[in-house]
């Protein structure tokens, strides 16, 4: 399940961080900014939403992470979630499979990124594009999407990532921002 908000704005922060887990609560206060707190917040809320209505859980979910920093849940390794958060909007997956979501605002971008990160195909495809930047941005979530699923992190290949053969990608474009859910197949 999916669950996604552009309501970073929209709630009392102070209240919020005394109903998350303390963890949480630690890592959101290590944003020097408002807008980092309230996202990292945010995106806790979501998981919290979504484990609560799919699972029937709670508790604050205490969090653990791979060496990558992939996120999993204590005592519960059957349920797999993502999340991911941009300055328009938080998104978090849940499923009962490895999942990954990335969601990125569309804006401009460096030729050296895209020469860095995109093939040849995903180059001649952002090139040929109406809207270069938002499609350099759904490749971007793809490549994110299916890292966050598989726990490596950034690949230092990052021209190879996105493989049509082994997973499935559902890409939503919301105008401001891009977010793509990447499952295997």
């Amino acid at each position: 399940m999916i669950y996604l908000s552009e309501h970073i704005w929209d709630f009392n922060l102070s209240e919020a961080l005394m109903e998350i887990s303390a963890q949480r609560r630690e890592q959101a206060l290590k944003f020097k900014h408002e807008q980092g707190q309230r996202l990292c917040v945010l995106a806790y809320q979501l998981l919290k939403k979504g484990l609560r209505e799919e699972y029937g859980i709670t508790d604050n979910p205490i969090l653990e992470y791979n060496e990558h920093g992939k996120p999993s849940i204590v005592g519960h390794p059957e349920i797999f979630f993502n999340l991911s958060h941009c300055k328009e909007a938080v998104a978090c997956a849940i499923s009962n499979q490895p999942i990954g979501i990335d969601v990125e605002s569309i804006r401009e971008f460096k030729d050296s990124l895209v020469n860095y990160t995109m093939n040849e195909d995903e180059v001649r495809e952002i090139e040929n594009s109406e809207n270069p930047a938002s499609a350099f941005i759904r490749l971007w979530t793809m490549k994110e999407a299916t890292m966050k699923l598989t726990g490596t992190g950034i690949s230092n290949d990052m021209k190879s990532v996105i493989d049509a053969t082994k997973y499935k990608y559902t890409t939503i474009d919301r105008q401001r921002y891009i977010y793509t859910v990447c499952e295997n197949l």
